[in-house]
């Protein structure tokens, strides 16, 4: 059992597979011996589903060995949020509530990756019901940052962001209601992408809230994000938010060409209160673009200042009728930041989400005025580096603020505009990941992965693994 693999990406064990060169079995049994091997102490899965796994990993050998290879995520072992629907086993959504629930269908984006011949390793921990970005889970323990242990590993797709950045898959979906993957990818240093709002189907995925939740990939290259969102793209008649837009051929984007791409940067909102040392490394990754051949162009987004507001208000009050009647009859079985958060959903009337409506509107109208002169905006992911877990509050260049404030501040605009975003690895700071995002006009996504990978391929964060990543030796 060669020890590399579990390291591997989807861009280069796919050849390998469809070569008939590595066999899905041995690769589904390297990945879950990882996956054994450090859930202990990481905490990135709720359940491994080594037999099922093993299963699908043979049936898919018999496939290619047949001469019916299908394409490069035929006998990939993926894991995947435990927020989906799967037909016949346990979703938990976080949740003690949801703790035996069992569907009698797929998500559609997991009937998207079955399709496409992915091997369901298992379901990954996540912040209860997505409502936190610490995936500090009063019912399955917290889990832990693979860089440093004390620290988070972002959410609330965090075990998401934990396992693929140790190894413990090749590759995973999330879900971003504010930041949810993109949080989390920056944190634990690998690439995360919300693709454009109505680009992938929400069916069979519990919501948080209906307006601003998306579902993307978290993987270890920007190729493999690219591969991924290519199988889970699509309208869906069964999510009336997908839209039936053309779907690219996104690995026609990765090229390092980026020459006369314009790239837009917001100083006020985007750099304000920045960490030191996350500010220089997301400004040199825009000077690497530059020396590409991209030109920068300072713009102003003034209507980011309402981004909290309407972040927050909007979420309370989808959230709070989703989990109204929970929230009545069990209260005392939900964990207690998230029934305390789900409390706060009573506060904000009907003006207050109306009003919050019309500043997400003023924002849309900013971006769609910003992107007429640039191609992509970038910023940093987050403001600051991994948190200790159990933290309340966070201090960055002196100023204390909640920790939930800090994680989102940056990335929530983007949901709020349905606007596609892209995290990669630009750098550490005390040995922890910092990421630097890219947005972009609505269902552009194409051009994220471009930019992307164009960055990705003038430096090696992607090829830097924490302690907990080490190989597996041989059997």
């Amino acid at each position: 059992m060669s020890k590399e693999l579990a390291s591997k990406s989807i861009g280069e064990l796919a050849p390998l597979i469809a070569s008939k060169q590595l066999s899905p079995v041995e690769l589904t049994q390297t990945v879950l011996k990882q996956a054994e091997a450090y859930n202990t102490e990481i905490n990135a899965f709720i359940r491994i589903d080594s037999d099922l796994a093993l299963e699908s990993a043979k049936k898919a050998e018999a496939e290619i060995m047949d001469g019916s290879y299908i394409g490069p995520l035929h006998g990939i072992p993926m894991a995947l949020k435990d927020i989906f629907a799967l037909k016949g086993q346990v979703s938990t959504m976080g949740s003690k509530i949801h703790k035996d629930y069992v569907a009698d269908y797929d998500a559609t984006v997991v009937a998207n990756l079955k399709e496409a011949g992915a091997i369901m390793t298992g379901t990954l921990n996540m912040h209860e019901y997505a409502w936190g970005g610490t995936t500090n889970n009063p019912h399955f323990g917290p889990c832990r940052n693979p860089w440093n242990t004390e620290r988070i590993p972002g959410g609330s797709s965090g075990g998401s962001g934990a396992a693929v950045a140790a190894d413990m898959t090749i590759a995973s979906l999330g879900t971003d209601t504010a930041g949810s993957i993109r949080i989390p990818a920056a944190i634990c240093g690998i690439v995360g992408l919300k693709p454009t709002h109505g680009r992938v189907s929400k069916y069979g995925c519990f919501p948080l809230s209906w307006s601003l939740d998306h579902i993307g990939p978290m993987t270890k290259t920007v190729t493999d994000a690219a591969i991924v969102l290519q199988a889970i793209a699509g309208y869906d008649h069964n999510d009336p938010t997908t839209l039936d837009v053309p779907i690219p051929a996104y690995a026609d984007f990765l090229t390092e060409d980026i020459k006369g791409m314009v790239i837009g940067v917001e100083e006020s909102y985007f750099f304000h209160n920045i960490d030191d040392e996350v500010a220089a490394a997301v400004r040199q990754g825009i000077e690497t673009l530059k020396t590409l051949g991209a030109e920068i162009k300072i713009v102003s987004i003034p209507n980011l200042k309402h981004t909290m507001f309407a972040e927050y208000v909007t979420v309370l009050g989808e959230s709070g009728a989703i989990h109204h009647n929970n929230l009545k009859l069990r209260p005392l079985d939900f964990g207690e930041d998230v029934r305390l958060s789900l409390g706060l959903a009573e506060l904000p009337s009907a003006v207050d989400y109306v009003m919050a409506q019309q500043l997400r509107r003023k924002l849309i109208l900013d971006f769609d005025e910003v992107f007429r002169s640039i191609d992509v905006l970038v910023t940093p992911t987050l403001p600051l580096v991994a948190p200790e877990i159990g933290a309340d509050f966070s201090i960055v260049n002196g100023k204390q603020s909640p920790v939930t404030d800090d994680l989102i501040r940056l990335t929530s605009p983007s949901n709020l505009a349905g606007l596609p975003s892209l995290t990669v690895p630009c750098g550490f700071s005390k040995g922890l990941p910092i990421g630097m995002q890219l947005i972009g006009k609505p269902f552009d996504d194409g051009t994220l992965l471009k930019v992307g990978y164009a960055f990705e391929r003038t430096n090696d964060f992607r090829l830097q693994k924490p302690k907990f990543a080490a190989a597996i030796e041989s059997n």
